[in-house]
């Protein structure tokens, strides 16, 4: 996260130290799993993800964090999680970033499993990932998905573009819709982010997404790199009733 002076105050009290976390569900605070692993390739029956529905409101967005892997610099917006990246994106449109993020840090990762909606492929894009850019404030993260939890297919992300177009990125749009400002998360003309299409990778459904930070960031702890806000479907359909593979 680049930061404006006023942002600097308001993260003065944040810890300095990053703390890992994995299989954070949703709704709880509970942690599994090797706090070491620096690999989050990881099967989803290792995982115990079974498909078994919904056990909250169905929604487009991201329902639980799989796994999560700060790098260097990370830290803000860890006290927060997993809820901090789930549920809508609270954009501040053009001008500010938004402070409902976790920093990944330099070439951090997280995993985001959906368990209502699963992304298929339509018209358009079907995903949207939000960062927190703003005008002339941009920082990328490579984006994988993934049916099961194990195979996973990345869009090829420009973060090197001296051109400033950083093509196959996240992290590059202003996000424009938060709760209550009346702008759609799932509008890929009005809700800012970035927009991806399973059918550049061939995919027709998928149920994981993946974000990593590109490694040519900005790294001033605790807010360093890759801010994540919120993953959408656009294109949904229900898990039980979707043949993944």
């Amino acid at each position: 996260m680049r930061l404006l002076p006023y942002q600097w105050l308001m993260f003065g009290a944040l810890a300095l130290a990053p703390a890992l976390l994995t299989s954070c569900e949703s709704g709880s605070g509970d942690a599994v799993g090797d706090a070491g692993a620096t690999d989050s390739h990881t099967t989803a029956a290792a995982l115990g993800l079974t498909g078994s529905g919904p056990q909250h409101p169905a929604d487009p967005f991201a329902d639980r964090v799989v796994a999560f892997h700060p790098g260097q610099a990370a830290g803000f917006g860890q006290a927060g999680m997993p809820g901090v990246v789930l549920g809508a994106p609270k954009g501040s449109g053009h001008k500010a970033g938004s402070l409902d993020v976790v920093s990944l840090g330099e070439s951090g990762e997280i995993v985001l499993a959906f368990d209502d909606w699963v992304a298929i492929d339509g018209q358009g894009p079907d995903l949207l990932v939000f960062e927190n850019a703003f005008d002339g404030f941009i920082e990328t993260g490579e984006v994988a998905v993934s049916a099961d939890g194990s195979t996973w297919h990345t869009w090829p992300c420009n973060a090197s573009d001296t051109k400033g177009i950083f093509a196959g990125c996240a992290g590059v749009h202003a996000v424009m819709s938060a709760p209550g400002n009346g702008v759609s998360p799932v509008d890929p003309e009005q809700a800012g982010g970035d927009g991806f299409d399973l059918a550049d990778l061939g995919l027709k459904a998928i149920r994981y997404v993946r974000v990593r930070d590109s490694g040519l960031n900005q790294y001033l702890m605790p807010s360093g790199g890759f801010d994540l806000d919120a993953v959408a479907v656009l294109h949904p359909a229900e898990l039980t009733a979707t043949q993944l593979p």
